[in-house]
């Protein structure tokens, strides 16, 4: 049996992960918290006919700690969204507190769960998790992650588009260090089956996976961003940390971890001097079983662009860290 919770499940994001996760055949029960609307997504989607009990949760009458109590994995899309003109880091304010409450809930209901967090910025609400989750003494680097995937993604689907490849499934872009602009790092050298991208569509390509976001925000025209990718992206995260928790090999996607507490990531830690950063994880039955390196294949190119990712990423998590620790205990 296995019991998932979306946190945020009435907003863009998490309306589409919600249908994603009830149709899925690795998930048993579906738990539905939001401030408004929950109960309504869960009815809706309590229709299809697919195996996931599904129950919508409000933050009266104790509903964060009954949306959570016996989950298995908690994936959290909850905030605000980005709005035109607007940075991620203009969103920490904001978000911060939503995540924190929320991971608040994770550590006192389901201290066992994967923490899977969308929540943007992705650089500073996960070392907020992690900050929250050791406060608990709950904390277990090996289950929680910050959703990169949907970097991914975008890195085949426009390498593919240039390419002709006609079903960009089919191409495997790692996608490095951050969630937000100059510290997402593709590693388009790396690709595999391997790519030859003509060198004057480089930098572009580089540059609209850095800021595909931006893109969708703009098309949006004010009215929301990026949220059938992400909620799709959110899934295929899921879906992977699930299926190894059953017991499925060979699993390895990127995902923005805390080095330390990760077989294999002190290696990158001692690279970057940074406690976390995107890497291709391997994942188990138990979460994050080995992160690998591939940062010292890098082509000389991808090196430069790793440092500016290294720099930005520094502030990022130390933003995260000093909004828990100067936060009224």
């Amino acid at each position: 049996m296995v019991k998932a919770a979306v946190l945020g499940a009435a907003g863009g994001i998490g309306q589409p992960l919600s249908l994603l996760l009830k149709v899925s055949p690795l998930v048993d029960e579906l738990s539905l918290y939001d401030v408004v609307n929950t109960p309504g997504v869960a009815a809706d989607l309590s229709h299809i006919a697919s195996p996931a009990i599904t129950t919508g949760y409000l933050p009266k009458d104790d509903g964060l700690e009954k949306a959570l109590t016996g989950c298995d994995i908690v994936v959290i899309p909850a905030g605000l969204p980005r709005k035109p003109g607007m940075t991620r880091d203009e969103l920490f304010g904001k978000n911060a507190k939503i995540v924190s409450d929320l991971i608040t809930g994770v550590a006192k209901y389901c201290p066992k769960a994967y923490v899977l967090v969308i929540s943007n910025p992705v650089n500073s609400t996960v070392p907020i998790a992690a900050e929250v989750l050791k406060a608990h003494k709950v904390f277990d680097a090996r289950k929680l992650f910050g959703v990169t995937t949907l970097d991914v993604v975008r890195a085949s689907t426009f390498v593919a588009e240039i390419t002709g490849e006609k079903d960009p499934r089919k191409l495997t872009v790692p996608v490095v260090g951050g969630h937000s602009g100059d510290t997402i790092v593709p590693l388009l050298s790396l690709a595999t089956p391997s790519v030859e991208i003509p060198a004057d569509k480089v930098d572009a390509l580089v540059k609209r996976i850095q800021y595909g976001g931006d893109e969708v925000v703009k098309a949006k025209d004010g009215a929301g961003s990026a949220t059938l990718s992400m909620a799709y992206a959110g899934f295929r995260f899921a879906e992977a940390v699930l299926k190894a928790h059953k017991g499925e090999k060979g699993i390895v996607e990127p995902t923005f971890v805390y080095l330390p507490g990760v077989p294999g990531g002190e290696e990158v830690a001692k690279e970057t001097g940074l406690e976390y950063f995107a890497v291709p994880v391997e994942l188990g039955p138990n979460g994050a079983l080995k992160a690998t390196n591939p940062l010292t294949k890098a082509s000389p190119e991808e090196k430069k662009l790793l440092e500016a990712a290294i720099s930005g990423l520094k502030g990022n998590i130390a933003k995260g860290v000093e909004f828990v620790q100067s936060s009224p205990k």
